[in-house]
């Protein structure tokens, strides 16, 4: 895996205000980019932004520009210049060359180093290397022949002619292939534990990072998910079987969402967000007491579309209202978000309206279905008790009548099975 070193070093941050994007914007983005940069151990000195009606093509800003943020990195002494957006690898190139002894990355490569830190599981790991990996490939300007260590049996020798940069970027490729296949082993493995409980009621925590989904986790489940004060403390998803108002009710806590996350990222972590697309509820929890509590939530329903459960239900949980000193600011947000829950995860307030919240949703999505089988189809009958509560068997002479209590999310797949057992 390659690790880039950031902690203490000093940085000078750079976004551009372009297309329809304000001044606040940039502003908002550059203080989340500061904070990602803090966990990650570096030291903010400054922030430029520069106003343009696009991003420029060969430096992302001006030349004008660079040539003041070249001034700007010598009075700082900044050691690092992280750009707000991902930077194509001839911007990167570009830049590189006009800053002598400051190194250039952008906001991928310092949420990658972030995630490299913080993986800890086989998976996660698996992962951030894999994502890391796509995003140098077409940017690979070195030799990277350690991974020559790792490629397993697959031959990586040059043929003739053939370049140091050729060599390294089919050693990457094929790393990249590795991965894959080792993400196809591990998701075939989630697989098989999904099937053991897709009977049970799923629950997802998702939300802005460091928003206090895994101080919920806790509480519900004492499972002593990692709770610190930074971004992306925690990158593995923790599921586990509770218990809620004498309800059993499976819950997972999975890798916090934040602007802009690498598409990289998001594709890598497809195994681990599986948990967020099979969820019967969603539970996004937002940290109220935040100013850009509105902006995060946002950011939280963008990622759910780009993973394709925008359809799926979901709760809001405003949490940390004990930070709230603004109790009208507080009053505003639940008249306009009217359906959310506010709750304190840490001084345990309103705990019990966000668990009577969860049960009536719960009940909510079940229906009652007479389903009418063959008695072929014992096997599918037997089946039943897995997926569903039957609530009554009537053996007729011709048929068996079965009434079951079911998920209104599972009741499509539960008919089609029966109708094609029928037919078989």
């Amino acid at each position: 895996m390659f690790e880039t070193t950031i902690e203490k070093e000093k940085a000078l941050l750079v976004g551009v205000v372009h297309g329809q994007q304000s001044v606040s914007d940039v502003e908002e983005n550059l203080a989340e980019l500061g904070l990602l940069a803090k966990t990650a151990g570096a030291i903010v000195k400054g922030e430029v932004i520069q106003k343009r009606n696009q991003v420029h093509a060969a430096l992302y800003v001006g030349k004008g520009k660079v040539e003041e943020i070249i001034s700007k990195v010598e009075m700082l002494k900044v050691d690092l210049v992280i750009f707000d957006d991902e930077l194509s690898p001839a911007q990167t190139k570009n830049l590189q060359k006009m800053f002598e002894k400051a190194r250039v990355i952008d906001r991928s490569a310092l949420i990658l180093d972030i995630f490299v830190r913080h993986a800890s599981s086989k998976e996660s790991k698996t992962q951030v290397e894999l994502a890391q990996l796509q995003y140098l490939l077409p940017r690979l300007t070195r030799a990277w022949t350690h991974l020559e260590r790792q490629r397993g049996a697959t031959s990586t020798r040059g043929g003739m002619g053939e370049t140091q940069i050729e060599i390294d970027r089919r050693l990457v490729r094929n790393r990249i292939s590795m991965l894959k296949k080792d993400l196809k082993k591990i998701e075939t493995q989630r697989d098989t534990r999904r099937k053991q409980r897709e009977d049970m009621f799923k629950v997802a925590l998702v939300g802005y990072t460091n928003a206090g989904k895994s101080s919920l986790m806790n509480l519900f489940s004492d499972a002593g998910v990692l709770v610190e004060d930074k971004l992306f403390a925690t990158l593995d998803t923790t599921v586990r079987k509770i218990d809620i108002l004498d309800n059993e009710i499976l819950l997972s806590d999975t890798v916090g969402f934040i602007h802009k996350l690498p598409h990289h990222l998001v594709a890598s972590f497809k195994s681990t967000l599986q948990e967020v697309r099979l969820a019967d509820l969603i539970l996004i929890v937002i940290d109220v007491s935040d100013p850009q509590f509105e902006k995060h939530l946002r950011t939280v329903n963008e990622v759910l579309m780009e993973l394709g459960v925008s359809e799926s239900q979901t709760l809001t949980v405003f949490n940390k209202i004990d930070l709230m000193t603004d109790q009208e600011a507080l009053s505003g947000a639940l008249r306009e978000y009217s359906d959310a829950v506010p709750v304190s995860a840490l001084q345990q307030v309103n705990i019990q309206q966000l668990e009577e919240k969860i049960i009536e949703i719960r009940q909510s999505g079940y229906v009652i279905e007479s389903l009418k089988l063959e008695h072929s189809q014992q096997k599918f009958l037997a089946s039943l008790h897995r997926t569903a509560e039957v609530l009554n068997i009537d053996y007729e002479e011709d048929h068996i009548l079965v009434e079951v209590r079911v998920r209104a999310s599972a009741l499509h797949q539960i008919r089609q099975e029966s109708q094609n057992r029928t037919t078989h």
